[in-house]
């Protein structure tokens, strides 16, 4: 049996493990404002260079170090926030996959930060 609707703060019924509208355009706008103040992926380092360097070092670590689920992301242990030295120190990297990079580690990151 289903879980019954469940109301919106705007007021709509919205069925159960479901977002309404409102949830979604307001997510889309939070990650708008932050994205136009965020340098692009290329700014930020993450170039032609380094998808040679992430290729190599996934063939060397397939398994996500969190789960041993394939890993597709590399992940910066410590955040580089734009220092090359700590980018490119591959001491710094960590074979994750992506469900484990975006909840995990993410939650991780904001608690830290």
């Amino acid at each position: 049996m289903p879980a019954p609707p469940r109301a919106c703060a705007c007021g709509r019924l919205v069925a159960s493990g479901t977002r309404c509208a409102c949830q979604i355009a307001s997510t889309r706008a939070r990650n708008a404002r932050h994205d136009s103040g965020r340098p692009t992926a290329a700014q930020r380092g993450y170039n032609h260079e380094w998808r040679k360097a992430r290729a190599a070092f996934l063939a060397l670590h397939p398994c996500c170090v969190s789960c041993f689920a394939p890993a597709t992301v590399v992940d910066h242990i410590i955040p580089h926030r734009g220092d090359d030295a700590l980018f490119w120190n591959r001491q710094n990297w960590q074979a994750l996959c992506a469900n484990c990079h975006n909840g995990q580690k993410q939650r991780k990151e904001r608690a830290s930060a």
